[in-house]
């Protein structure tokens, strides 16, 4: 990977408030920017942005961005420049640009919400101002996602504001500058980071997905050879992953990218068709993240016509030492026998017995039935007094933190996602869906509900259905669609040329509140048309495949 191996100092930017804004005390000497030294893009866009004698070139070299930053802005400048780019080109243009004018992984963290695309509350934007200058079309997390200079920010929002119609926010301006800057300790220090050992290999991977649970299994990452010799950070993939629900196997292939050192892209699909449009083996785009030190990944594989399906997936390097993946039962009620327990994970001891699996205070381990390298089945009894709380579990050497919960009662519901979006289909746009899991919630350790030490209890055993806004109870909901026994939300598959605001609604099957009565959570989703966007040329369409394919993608 190419990196910078050091960035020179920040020059001191002052500003002066007034009753008007922010003005500039007097003008700035320029920030430096980060030269481009890549003979392709110097070639491809030093037609429009020009360099300077230092090999800075305009706007690019005073801006920072995801991969995802890049591939949209070299989308703009093929529609609107007529930039004229391969398959290939296109590849090594985002991959140079995301690697030397990228992201440290500190700088991602707050909004990879964003590029995971999860359904996210954002909490954090300072003012109102702020709000609409910068967040009334797309997600904060979309500027926040880009690093440039005080004087890049100052052109950029005001070129925004020009070309949408809404008026300058020097607030914006200000905010931006300091929230977002071009040079960052952060990013001095990742970028001058001698690249670790190659990521090439075997990986133990746990996930969850929406409807079908908890899997574990591997990821195998495989050199692309050109020429006899290996491409820089592209790798073929090889996934098998087991259900933990009813020990099904989901066998993937694939290819991914890694940008800036930790930035894994790439999609993967199953081997058999998929049968249902939240069905594991449907094609995803995945967005990963490296630790620093390589030994860990994690992050989202995602697909549907608005990426509401998706699996949680956490990967960690393989190594000869005995290793605990996951526990089947995500919770244990104080008080409950026999409880059948499967720990999976890998070198586990051949031959396990009851001492050597240990679960914290109140749980027994009363029975071994069966263990090998691979998994261990035993049976627990929870002492009725047994404290609630998370506990790490124990199997010879190996141990999983948080594994699962001990817990006295449900005391509520949420529904996940508690906001979401569907869509009818229509005139070739597939229908979005959603899919449903209501969670049971423990009261925590201070003993009030909706708090942040409240214990999560895994999925509840309930009946759903789905209710419109200020219509009469009762009132037949067909007409939009139906939600499963399993919470799978299918609206119909025409448009009716509305929009209907729904309740989503899940009752406990065996859980029941201090009235007697079932618990029940609630849902919010908006069930609207298709979202119909104009894609511009095929290669625009495909830029996106086109990066993550690598050069032993299909041919266009």
């Amino acid at each position: 990977m190419l990196r910078t191996s050091r960035f020179l100092s920040i020059l001191a930017v002052t500003f002066v408030c007034n009753a008007t804004g922010v003005l500039w005390a007097q003008a700035p000497a320029p920030e430096d920017g980060i030269p481009v030294t890549d003979a392709l893009v110097k070639t491809k866009c030093g037609a429009c942005h020009e360099a300077d004698d230092r090999g800075n070139l305009k706007i690019i070299s005073w801006t920072r961005t995801t991969p995802e930053g890049w591939q949209d802005a070299l989308k703009r400048m093929i529609l609107s420049e007529n930039l004229m780019v391969t398959p290939p080109e296109a590849r090594a243009i985002v991959k140079y640009l995301s690697d030397r004018h990228g992201l440290a992984p500190a700088e991602m963290q707050p909004v990879t919400h964003d590029v995971e695309r999860r359904m996210h509350e954002e909490t954090g934007i300072p003012s109102e101002a702020i709000s609409r200058s910068c967040a009334r079309c797309h997600t904060f997390a979309k500027p926040l996602s880009w690093r440039r200079s005080p004087e890049e920010w100052k052109r950029y929002l005001a070129a925004h504001a020009k070309r949408y119609n809404s008026p300058p926010v020097e607030e914006a301006v200000t905010y931006m500058t300091k929230a977002a800057p071009l040079h960052s300790p952060e990013w001095n220090q990742w970028s001058a980071q001698t690249p670790t050992a190659g990521i090439n290999g075997r990986w133990l991977a746990t996930a969850y997905l929406a409807g079908y649970g908890k899997f574990f299994g591997e990821v195998q990452l495989l050199p692309i050879m050109d020429g006899g010799a290996p491409v820089p950070d592209e790798f073929n993939t090889r996934i098998v992953l087991r259900s933990m629900r009813d020990g099904s196997l989901i066998a993937r292939t694939g290819r991914i990218g890694v940008y800036a050192g930790y930035a894994w892209r790439g999609r993967s699909k199953g081997v058999v068709q998929p049968a249902e449009p939240g069905d594991p083996s449907n094609e995803a785009r995945e967005v990963m993240w490296f630790s620093p030190n390589q030994t860990t990944a994690e992050g989202r594989w995602f697909w549907g016509q608005y990426q509401e399906f998706g699996f949680d997936v956490h990967l960690q390097r393989y190594s000869n030492t005995a290793t605990l993946l996951a526990v089947d039962h995500p919770s244990l009620r104080a008080g409950s026998k026999t409880t059948r327990l499967r720990f999976v994970g890998e070198n586990l001891p051949a031959k396990v017995a009851a001492a050597d699996i240990t679960l914290g205070a109140g749980i027994t381990v009363t029975k071994v039935i069966s263990s090998n390298a691979k998994e261990v089945i035993a049976e627990v009894d929870v002492a009725a007094n047994a404290p609630s709380g998370r506990r790490t579990a124990t199997v010879g050497a190996a141990s999983l933190a948080n594994a699962l919960v001990v817990y006295d009662r449900v005391d509520y519901l949420k529904i996940t996602p508690e906001s979401s979006l569907a869509a009818f289909g229509g005139e070739g746009k597939a229908r979005g869906y959603q899919q449903y899991e209501v969670i049971g919630y423990h009261r925590g350790a201070d003993g009030r509900r909706h708090t942040a030490d409240d214990l999560e209890l895994g999925p509840v055993e309930a009946s759903w259905s789905i209710e419109i806004f200020y219509e009469p109870e009762g009132h037949r909901t067909d007409h939009v669609g139906e939600i499963s026994e399993n919470g799978f939300f299918r609206p119909n598959e025409k448009s009716a040329n509305n929009n209907f605001d729904l309740w989503v609604i899940a009752k406990a099957k065996n859980e029941t509140g201090a009235d007697g009565e079932p618990l029940v959570g609630k849902g919010y989703l908006v069930l609207t048309v298709p979202s119909y966007v104009f894609n511009g040329r095929r290669y625009v369409r495909d830029l996106e495949r086109w990066v993550d394919d690598g050069p032993a993608g299909p041919a266009r």
